[in-house]
């Protein structure tokens, strides 16, 4: 999908979910912000004494008659300052350049850019915050499904899914932090710095960064343009590119999957989330799977791409300002999050197939040793030998834990203390004891840390993850109010300047 079309449809959407944005946030792009600044310099340059209150409605007049040509269907919406002059000029004369005083493309560009790039993070952060809320309720859906975990691409121990999920959204919490931390230094107006070192015109660079919904203005005139200004694309990357890195990470573990004959967890077959091979019946190809996992490589090919054309040039210089470029690695992680969100509800997963997976393999040897360690004081390292033993032995007689014969463990207990010269008498845990030990439900009801998968530890993850996602919701509507309320302001104060041009 083109990235225009893309950002538009994302617009259309926060327009509805947002009523405040319903009349102009799909079309809040370099025409726009451009006619913004230009409103502003309006109102305050005449209101201040820069600009001539006899002149300041002919040209708010032309300025008007210029955006509402731009609005129209069709209409001529330039992205550049010296393209966007010239129909301003031909709608209220030369004296529009009036509005020119103590303004550059470069501090106003700079603006532009920093808008855009604000508005952007902003569809960004409702997307992860929705793709996060997915995850979080599944999490807590599948709190007691025990599964296998994997490490080093083997299996490794028991877990529950929930706790497993969570992991992920503690992961797509940090890209929320840092998502508002990049958002914080984005939403700072550059305009008022001209090109290097400011103006001699008294522009009120306060309220202007008002006007357009900045909190605060870039303080060092030079930084504005010259410094931040390409800078903060490289962060965008560098945002976008972790999302990007952890979804593909989630995917590659459900991939795994489809390389067995019996998988524990698959996508549900049809509605674009699986497809049937041309030659192969049996086969159900995960299509959403691999369509996210590319989309992801793209995103993390767009994102290192800001920081290589940020590097090595002068400051100042355009290479990785372009709006178009900025605004494809953002939209590009939106999509990463749109195709995770609907991998997370087509997934579906067996809880007995995977427990059956994890009787079959000896992912429970290690509470061997910790029990042994924690209740009957053995070294961890000669309880590690001894769980150790027992695998190869089991392994070597295709004998499942369920399986596995009690006098073979205490045989291979006496040998282990002969083998390691350490004193002590028969196997302490009864048989009984031996096999609840081998038990992955066991396992995942008795862990005792903080963070752990169990039941208690389970419930008070998913409650203080979603009270993070109300915070994040609130977050993104106090933004997104604060922007728009400034607009409006600016739209009032205009009008009223319009208004004595008639």
């Amino acid at each position: 999908m083109p990235v225009a079309k893309f950002c538009a449809g994302a617009l259309l959407m926060c327009a509805v979910a947002f009523p405040a944005l319903a009349q102009q946030a799909s079309r809040r792009d370099d025409f726009y912000w451009l006619g913004e600044i230009n409103k502003a310099s309006a109102v305050i340059n005449s209101e201040e004494g820069l600009l001539d209150p006899a002149v300041a409605p002919r040209i708010a007049a032309g300025l008007d008659q210029v955006l509402r040509a731009g609005d129209a269907p069709n209409g001529r919406r330039p992205n550049l300052v010296i393209t966007f002059e010239p129909l301003l000029i031909d709608a209220a004369g030369v004296e529009a350049t009036l509005l020119h005083a103590g303004r550059s493309s470069q501090d106003m560009l700079s603006t532009v850019r920093a808008a855009m790039m604000r508005e952007d993070l902003l569809r960004l952060a409702e997307q992860l915050r929705k793709t996060t809320a997915t995850m979080t309720r599944l999490a807590e859906r599948h709190a007691g499904t025990v599964v296998p975990n994997y490490t080093n691409g083997v299996a490794a121990q028991p877990n529950s899914y929930g706790h497993y999920l969570l992991g992920h959204v503690a992961g797509l919490e940090r890209d929320a932090q840092r998502l508002r931390e990049a958002f914080a230094r984005v939403d700072r107006s550059p305009m008022g710095t001209t090109v290097l070192n400011g103006t001699s015109w008294p522009l009120n660079r306060d309220r202007m960064a008002r006007y357009l919904g900045f909190p605060a203005t870039v303080d060092n005139a030079y930084d504005a343009a010259q410094i931040t200004a390409a800078e903060m694309p490289v962060e965008l990357g560098a945002l976008a590119t972790g999302i990007a890195i952890h979804a593909g990470a989630f995917v590659e573990d459900v991939m795994t999957q489809y390389a067995q004959s019996r998988p524990w967890i698959l996508l549900q077959e049809g509605g674009g989330n699986t497809y049937v091979s041309s030659a192969m019946p049996q086969k159900r190809n995960p299509g959403l799977l691999n369509d996210t996992r590319a989309e992801a490589s793209r995103v993390v090919t767009l994102g290192i791409g800001r920081a290589i054309q940020a590097h090595n040039i002068p400051p100042g210089m355009s290479d990785p300002k372009s709006p178009r470029d900025n605004a494809a690695v953002i939209a590009g992680a939106i999509r990463v999050l749109e195709n995770w969100d609907r991998i997370l509800n087509a997934m579906v997963i067996s809880p007995e197939r995977a427990l059956e997976e994890l009787n079959s393999d000896w992912t429970a040897s290690q509470e061997v040793a910790d029990v042994l360690m924690r209740k009957y004081r053995l070294p961890f390292r000669v309880g590690h030998h001894f769980a150790s033993e027992i695998v190869d032995y089991a392994k070597e007689h295709e004998i499942r834990p369920t399986d596995f014969p009690y006098a073979e463990a205490r045989r291979i207990y006496a040998d282990t203390l002969r083998e390691m010269k350490v004193e002590g008498g028969e196997l302490p845990m009864s048989e009984e004891e031996f096999r609840s030990t081998l038990d992955p439900v066991a396992i995942i009801r008795n862990r005792a840390t903080a963070g752990g998968p169990q039941p208690a530890e389970m419930t008070r993850m998913v409650a203080a993850a979603n009270r993070t996602l109300a915070e994040q919701e609130e977050w993104i509507r106090a933004q997104r109010g604060r922007i728009d309320g400034a607009l409006a302001s600016l739209d009032g104060d205009f009008g009223r300047l319009l208004a004595r041009a008639r």
